[in-house]
């Protein structure tokens, strides 16, 4: 159907030192997920305006502060299950919390507020977060939906009066989200249709009205999962449990295909680096950080502008 898209190879930025490996602290993620012991799960990657890196343990609920120099550092240490982290313009932190809802952290002290728990004072469980420019939230609320039970759901929170809007409901695990550049169209990954769906938004009207199907992707034992976007408006979407990240053109067209160099577990993406054209991958398999070189620079996300 389309010329099989050029490979672009990985390289280990860093991994999780072993000190930090947990093994002797009970998860009940991990007894959940029933596939044996994890030292760790990384997700939810991000730059602060000071280069350090962020990213989450969802398998043990920590928050991770990597410096430039690729140390290690614990930030925030807790009990939920953390798994998107996107980072406010200010510099608050965001989470995504399964049990807790929309978290916020202070990047001083590392201690976190309930920001919302969502529509009657609960949302399903809270995976992923995109900002819009005007500093409005998307959320995906995925919980335990999936084919036997459609009703994942995706939210807005607007940044002027914290109102929360239901965009759309009715979903297989919806799982990353991005805004397209002119933000009038939100991409989300729904995991267990192997999927991205594309939300057509209307500030004049809500919901999403003519929702479709954007990729139908195949293979993989999971689905897709992180996603980000480049200054060209390609689309950059991460096949959990393929160890690849796959980018597609705007029209859905495959440009490359960036495979792992250390695991099948890839998760998550972020942009990074002086001219924003290092993308950075995590690897939940070895607890590690991919890089791979990229020929155009990731979108200005919102927390950098």
């Amino acid at each position: 159907m389309y010329p099989a898209p050029k490979i672009i190879e990985t390289e280990v930025w860093t991994k999780m030192p072993t000190e930090l490996h947990r093994t002797d602290k009970p998860s009940a993620w991990v007894d959940h997920r029933g596939a044996g012991t994890l030292h760790s799960f990384l997700e939810g990657p991000a730059f602060d305006r000071e280069g350090n890196f962020f990213c989450v343990d969802l398998a043990h609920s920590r928050i991770f502060k990597i410096t430039p120099d690729g140390t290690w550092n614990v930030f925030a240490e807790y009990d939920g299950e953390p798994n998107g982290l996107k980072i406010h313009k200010d510099g608050r932190i965001f989470v995504a919390d399964h049990h807790h809802g929309l978290l916020v952290f202070d990047p001083k002290t590392g201690k976190h507020t309930v920001h919302k728990h969502g529509p009657r004072e609960a949302f399903k469980g809270l995976n992923d977060l995109s900002f819009a420019s005007n500093g409005d939230l998307y959320m995906t609320d995925q919980g335990q939906s999936g084919f036997e039970d459609l009703t994942g759901a995706i939210y807005r929170l607007r940044a002027d009066n914290n109102q929360l809007d239901l965009i759309f409901k009715g979903l297989a695990a919806p799982n990353g989200c991005v805004l397209n550049k002119a933000e009038n169209v939100l991409h989300v990954s729904e995991t267990r249709t192997n999927q991205i769906k594309s939300m057509p938004l209307r500030p004049d009207r809500g919901g999403a009205p003519r929702t479709r199907v954007f990729l139908q992707l195949s293979g993989s034992p999971t689905g897709p999962d992180g996603m980000a976007m480049d200054e060209d408006e390609n689309l950059v979407v991460v096949h959990a449990g393929f160890g690849t990240v796959w980018v597609f053109t705007a029209l859905g067209e495959p440009l490359y295909r960036i495979k792992s160099c250390a695991g099948m577990r890839t998760t998550n993406v972020a942009y990074g680096g002086p001219d924003r054209k290092t993308l950075y991958i995590t690897e939940a398999e070895h607890g590690c950080i991919l890089k791979a070189k990229m020929p155009t620079a990731g979108r200005v996300i919102y927390g950098l502008s």
